[in-house]
């Protein structure tokens, strides 16, 4: 489904993130993941050339709240493969402090991630996908963005924000045939998740309609639709994938 096209993947080198890495080279993409640490880096490529030798895949880890670091890090890719035609927006971080308890660090440093960050990949993926004729941007955003959550609010706070941005980028990159959406996953089984006690687990379960908690391929399976021709005619949409989950 995406022969032929190149991926930058940001936040990828594990849960949802390397799902989506993974789905993108299945479908025949060239991928660069961006991962926060060059150790957390090697050791998803590790696991991905372990798989599978030949897939086209590079990693790299530039300080994505830097702009300048951010744009050397996309021409790297482009001058690799040829093309950037897909950004997925997935780094981040989240949150369960509660207001009174919050330090002035910690919630500039989800609003950095978070937010500022997504602008700046997507304002340096919009100037090489103009260039080109096209692309498509996919934001990762959050059910709690659309119900909040009742602690930590700087998380919710960031992916409404996110929300926003999907939303204006579609309508002012449309002009250029860049594509902008966002995946708001709902509960998923990534690393933290499953370390959680079965006690907790099953009251989240009870609260899903489809009757269990996401994987991170149900995600990845989202951004694979959007990034496609299959999606060709869906922008400025914030898609849901949670089970219907009921707040």
């Amino acid at each position: 489904m995406l022969k032929g096209k190149t991926a930058i993947v940001t936040g990828g080198t594990r849960g949802i993130g390397y799902a989506i890495v993974k789905k993108f080279l299945d479908n025949g993409a060239n991928v660069a993941l961006f991962g926060s640490r060059l150790e957390t880096v090697d050791k998803a490529l590790q696991a991905l050339q372990e798989e599978n030798p030949a897939y086209p895949v590079m990693g790299l880890c530039p300080d994505l709240t830097d702009s300048d670091a951010v744009a050397a890090a996309f021409a790297q890719v482009k001058d690799k493969f040829g093309s950037l035609d897909i950004l997925a927006n997935n780094a981040g971080v989240s949150s369960s402090t509660p207001l009174c308890d919050y330090k002035p660090g910690e919630f500039e440093k989800i609003m950095n991630l978070n937010v500022t960050a997504v602008y700046i990949c997507c304002q340096a993926a919009a100037r090489i996908m103009k260039e080109q004729g096209g692309g498509v941007i996919i934001n990762t955003s959050s059910m709690v963005s659309l119900y909040g959550q009742p602690s930590g609010s700087g998380y919710p706070a960031s992916k409404f924000a996110v929300n926003g941005l999907t939303r204006s980028l579609a309508r002012e990159l449309g002009k250029d045939r860049i594509r902008v959406n966002a995946v708001a996953p709902g509960i998923t089984k990534t690393d933290m998740v499953a370390a959680l006690p079965e006690a907790m687990i099953q009251p989240m379960i009870a609260r899903i309609p489809l009757g269990r908690i996401g994987e991170p391929e149900d995600i990845a399976n989202a951004f694979l639709f959007l990034a496609s021709d299959m999606g060709s005619y869906v922008t400025g949409e914030i898609l849901s994938v949670d089970g219907a989950m009921m707040t």
